[in-house]
Formats: structure tokens, C-alpha cells, sequence
């Protein structure tokens, strides 16, 4: 790390309608229906937001600027997110706050495990959680001044997040050929279906991962048609 890269933290004071003013988080996350809500959180709270899509592009961000908390999803594209939490916290120049993510609240131990300050399950719904467990990591020289906000607010993302995240399992079942595909898809889904309170297609995904077997491909594609085409109005 160099010299010359970003300050976590703005000179602005915190205010009881943003206590993370100045504050910038790095989102490793390839849903972008789970991504929006986070840029919601972040744009409530006074948090500066920066996202990548998968572990590559995390490694771009973290090569250019230190932000003050990174927030990881488990399950990644292109690897596992455990690896990435592991990576940020040896790094010369240690980030304040590294939180697990995932829809998984099985993962919460294989995020602490690697060493994650924090875990946070999907959905991402609650303005006041977020923001409480970003402050109550931040060592006091790394906190946000100022008062805190009590009062909470739901957060709800853009139903057109959601549709594009659907377009990007059919694309990736359509060409479902090994175990690690399924894998993902499984990962990726499931976190969706509970972000979305989509039961049926929470159920299909957890089936997909315990046995990736044809029937339940294609039962789990037949049910994100149904979802995408419903979702064609928006």
C-alpha cells in the first residue's frame, strides 16, 4: 500500500441522520440485487460505497485506495470469499472493519473462522443493524464522531436488481455442466430468494445444492422463468 491512497475517513462530522459520514466501504458482491440494497444502507447512513463484482476486481480496489470497511460476500464467481477476508486481514496496512456476508447463516462461521470482525446475514433490510455493527467494530480512532441514529427504516431495493440477477442464473444454468457451477448457482440464488422472501425459490436452490442432479435443474430454471417473466413489467 502507498502513501498516496484514499483516506477512510472525511473531515464532515457525523450526524444523527449519518453516523458513517466519511466513512468508505468496499462491497465485494456479485448480486446486484443484495448490492443495492447495500448502496442504500450506505447512502442512508452518510457512507461513501464502492463495489466489486468478484475477487479480481475486489484485489483492483484494494490495490488503489484502503477503505475503512470492507463487506464480503461468501460465495464468489470467481472464489471464495473466506480466501479474500483472509487476504484483507495480513494486509501491511490493515482495514478497520471486515464483515462476512451472506444468505447462508451457516457461512457466519466460516466468515469468522477466516477472520471476519462481523457477519451479516441477507437480507439487508435494516438500517439500524448495519449501522450498529459497523460502529461497534470501529476501533475509536477509526469511529465516526457524533451521534447515532435510533430510529429504524427498512431498506427495500430496486425490483429491477432483482430481475437482472435472475437473468444472470438463467444465463449461468443454461450452461450448468460441473458441480462447481451448480455450487455457485445454488449460493447465488439462495441469498436472492431470501432477500426476495421467495420461499419456493429459496426451497429449489437449497434442493440444487444438496443434490445437483438434472431434475433439479431443471425444476430451479422452470421457477426463474416464472420469476422473469412475472418481473417483464418492470
Amino acid at each position: 500500500m502507498t502513501d498516496d491512497l484514499t483516506p477512510f475517513l472525511a473531515s464532515r462530522p457525523a450526524t444523527v441522520d449519518r453516523p458513517l459520514i466519511g466513512l468508505t466501504v468496499l462491497l465485494v458482491e456479485d448480486s446486484r440485487f443484495a448490492s443495492e440494497a447495500m448502496r442504500l444502507l450506505c447512502l442512508r447512513s452518510g457512507a461513501r460505497i464502492r463495489r466489486a463484482d468478484c475477487l479480481r476486481s475486489a484485489h483492483r480496489h484494494l490495490q488503489t485506495y484502503r477503505p475503512g470497511v470492507v463487506v464480503v460476500d461468501m460465495g464468489l464467481p470467481d472464489g471464495s470469499g473466506a480466501d479474500l477476508i483472509r487476504e484483507v486481514k495480513a494486509m501491511a496496512a490493515p482495514v478497520p472493519a471486515v464483515l462476512g456476508l451472506s444468505g447462508d447463516p451457516n457461512a457466519e462461521a466460516e466468515a469468522m473462522l477466516a477472520g471476519a470482525d462481523a457477519f451479516l446475514a441477507k437480507p439487508l433490510e435494516s438500517l439500524t443493524r448495519f449501522q450498529q455493527v459497523v460502529l461497534q467494530i470501529l476501533q475509536d480512532g477509526n469511529r465516526p464522531n457524533g451521534p447515532h441514529l435510533v430510529k429504524d427504516d427498512l431498506i427495500l431495493p430496486d425490483p429491477l436488481a432483482l430481475r437482472d440477477d435472475l437473468h444472470h442464473v438463467a444465463e449461468v444454468l443454461a450452461a450448468a455442466h460441473d458441480r462447481a457451477a451448480t455450487d455457485y448457482v445454488a449460493h447465488f440464488l439462495t441469498g436472492i430468494a431470501r432477500s426476495a422472501r421467495d420461499p419456493a425459490l429459496e426451497t429449489a436452490a437449497e434442493e440444487l445444492g444438496r443434490a445437483p442432479e438434472p431434475a433439479a435443474i431443471s425444476r430451479l430454471s422452470g421457477i426463474v422463468q416464472d420469476r422473469l417473466a412475472a418481473a417483464a413489467g418492470f
